[in-house]
C-alpha cells in the first residue's frame, strides 16, 4: 500500500481540527485550532464561514507537517462537522452571503411556534424523523433569505448555494467544483424525506427555500471529488463525509441495532442505533440516518443535549471560577457533594427529550454554605442528568433495555464525571482506548471507500475498552437524585415566557 494514512477533517463548533491516521487506526499527526464564536443578540449563535474554512485549511496542513508525510501519503480525506449549522454562499465569488447561523441558534423560535400551530409537526416528523426546532437548518436558511438585502433576487436568479458545514468545506477544498453533502447531514436539515431518501418538494415550498441552491446528496461512503490544485500539493480524494455524532457512532463501531453512545462535546449527543428502518419516537427523540455505506441505509435514533461541556466552558469564560476546562474536575473534588445545588444549563432552551426552546439556565439551592466547588460539582452533574434522560425515552421508543453506553469526546477523560453517569443510569458506562471516535469515524468511511480497509469488519477489530464504569450507588439513591433534578428541570421550563 503506497499511500499509507487517511486524514480526517472535524470541523466543530468552536474549534477546527486534523487527525492523519495509519492503517491501524492510531492518530500520527493532529493539529487543532478555536475559531470567534459570535453573539450578536441574546440567544443568537453565529460562525463567519471564512474562519471556519481558514482554520480547517490551516490545522489540515499542520497535522500533516505533525505527521511528517506530504498529500502524497494520504490515501483520501475524511471530513466529520458540526451539524445544522447553516451556510449561504455566492456560486460566482465563493463568498458567503453573511455569517452562518449556529446549532445553537434560537432566533427562529417563533416561526417555529408557527408552524406548529398551523399544523405542521405531524408531516415534519413523518417525513423527516425531526421536531420542529430552531435546532435545525431549515429555518435557518428561511431566515437568511428574508432577512439579508438581495438575498431572495439572488436564489431565484441561481446565484446562491447553501449548505451544512460539510458541503461548505468541499466547496472550498475542490474550488468549487463539488457541491454535495451526505444522507446524515441531510436528514438533519427537516429538508429531507428520509423515507424516500429526497429532498422534499412541499418541504422545500413551505420553507420558500429553492431546490437550485441546494447540494446533491451522496452516501457517507464514497469518492465525491478531489482536493482542486494547490489546496495541497498533490490532489487527493475525499472519500468519506458524515456529521460528527454519526461519525462517532461507526468509530465506536455501534453496528448492531440496540447499541448506543454518548459523545460530551460543546453538547451531548445519543445515538441509538435501529437497523435498517426508521423508528418513530414517541417521546421527543429524533429519528435520524446513522449512515449510508453502498445501497444499505442504517438508522437511528438521537437525543440532542444543547448544552454539555459548555457549561464547563461558561464556568471558565462567563463565570471565572476555573482558568482552564480541564480545572473543573479538582475543584468538584473539593466537596463530597452537589450541597443541594442543582444546575440546569439551559442557555439555548432545553433539547431532548424536552424540547422547550423557552427554558433558560438555572443554580438552584443555594445557601450561604454554597462554594465553587459545589457549583462546578453541579455542573458536573448536569451534563450526566441530561443524558440519562435522554437514555430513558431512548429505552421507551427502542423498547428494550439498553445494555451498556460506549462514551467518547472530550469530556470523558473526567473520571468524576464518568462514575457519575453510570451511578444515574445504573449499566455499564465503556470508554474506549481511542476517544477521537469522531475523527477516526470519518476516516473509516473514508479510507472505506478507496479499499484502504477492506471491509467493516476489519475496522471493528480496531476498537478496544480503556475503562468501565460501573454504578456505586443504590437505585433508591440514583432515584432521589434525579427527583431533585426533576424539579429543577420544572423550575427552568419555559421561563422566558413567564
Amino acid at each position: 500500500m503506497s499511500k499509507k494514512f487517511i486524514l480526517s477533517l472535524d470541523q466543530g463548533t468552536t474549534s477546527s481540527r486534523a487527525i492523519v491516521f495509519d492503517h491501524s487506526g492510531k492518530m500520527t499527526g493532529a493539529s487543532q485550532k478555536e475559531f470567534r464564536q459570535i453573539f450578536p443578540e441574546p440567544g443568537w449563535v453565529e460562525h463567519d464561514p471564512m474562519d471556519i474554512w481558514n482554520s480547517q485549511h490551516r490545522v489540515m496542513h499542520d497535522a500533516l507537517r505533525e505527521a511528517g508525510i506530504g498529500a502524497g501519503d494520504v490515501a483520501a480525506i475524511g471530513i466529520t462537522n458540526q451539524r445544522e449549522t447553516a451556510v449561504i454562499w455566492d456560486r460566482d465569488t465563493g463568498k458567503p452571503l453573511c455569517n452562518a447561523i449556529v446549532w445553537q441558534d434560537r432566533r427562529t423560535s417563533g416561526y417555529c411556534d408557527e408552524l406548529k400551530s398551523q399544523g405542521y409537526k405531524e408531516m415534519i416528523q413523518e417525513k423527516t424523523g425531526l421536531v420542529i426546532d430552531a435546532y435545525f437548518s431549515a429555518t435557518k436558511w428561511r431566515w437568511m433569505l428574508e432577512n439579508v438585502p438581495g438575498a431572495r433576487e439572488k436564489a431565484k436568479e441561481g446565484r446562491l448555494a447553501l449548505g451544512t458545514v460539510d458541503s461548505w468545506l468541499i466547496w472550498n477544498l475542490t474550488a468549487g467544483k463539488v457541491h454535495v453533502t451526505d444522507v446524515t447531514n441531510a436528514s438533519r436539515t427537516m429538508l429531507y424525506n428520509i423515507n424516500s431518501l429526497n429532498w422534499d418538494d412541499e418541504l422545500l415550498e413551505l420553507f420558500g427555500i429553492p431546490r437550485s441552491m441546494l447540494p446533491e446528496v451522496k452516501s457517507s461512503s464514497e469518492v465525491y471529488g478531489e482536493t482542486a490544485k494547490g489546496t495541497l500539493s498533490v490532489p487527493v480524494p475525499i472519500a468519506g463525509i458524515a456529521g460528527d455524532q454519526q461519525a462517532a457512532t461507526f468509530g465506536q463501531m455501534c453496528l448492531t441495532p440496540g447499541s448506543v453512545k454518548c459523545t460530551y462535546g460543546t453538547g451531548c449527543f445519543i445515538l441509538c442505533n435501529t437497523g435498517e428502518k426508521p423508528v418513530r419516537s414517541g417521546n421527543n427523540l429524533v429519528t435520524t440516518i446513522a449512515w449510508q455505506i453502498g445501497n444499505k441505509t442504517t438508522y437511528a435514533l438521537e437525543g440532542s443535549i444543547f448544552i454539555g461541556g459548555a457549561v464547563i466552558q461558561w464556568l471558565r469564560d462567563g463565570l471565572g471560577i476555573i482558568k482552564n476546562s480541564s480545572d473543573v474536575e479538582k475543584l468538584a473534588e473539593t466537596v463530597d457533594d452537589n450541597g443541594g445545588v442543582c444546575f440546569v444549563p439551559a442557555f439555548t432552551g432545553l433539547g431532548a427529550p424536552h424540547w422547550d426552546q423557552y427554558a433558560r439556565g438555572m443554580i438552584s439551592g443555594l445557601t450561604r454554605g454554597a462554594t465553587a466547588g459545589h457549583i462546578a460539582r453541579a455542573a458536573l452533574e448536569s451534563i450526566a442528568f441530561q443524558v440519562n434522560d435522554v437514555m430513558g425515552a431512548m429505552e421507551d421508543d427502542a423498547g428494550m433495555k439498553i445494555g451498556e453506553l460506549r462514551v467518547d469526546g472530550g469530556a470523558v477523560v473526567n473520571d468524576l464525571l464518568m462514575q457519575f453517569q453510570a451511578n444515574l443510569i445504573g449499566i455499564p458506562v465503556i470508554r474506549p482506548e481511542n476517544i477521537e471516535t469522531t475523527a477516526l469515524g470519518a476516516a473509516y468511511l473514508a479510507g472505506l471507500a478507496v479499499n484502504f480497509w477492506s471491509s467493516v469488519d476489519e475496522i471493528g477489530e480496531q476498537w478496544a475498552m480503556d475503562r468501565t464504569f460501573n454504578s456505586q450507588i443504590s437505585e433508591e439513591k440514583s432515584k432521589a437524585l434525579i427527583q431533585e433534578w426533576d424539579k429543577a428541570v420544572s423550575r427552568a421550563r419555559s421561563w422566558q415566557d413567564s
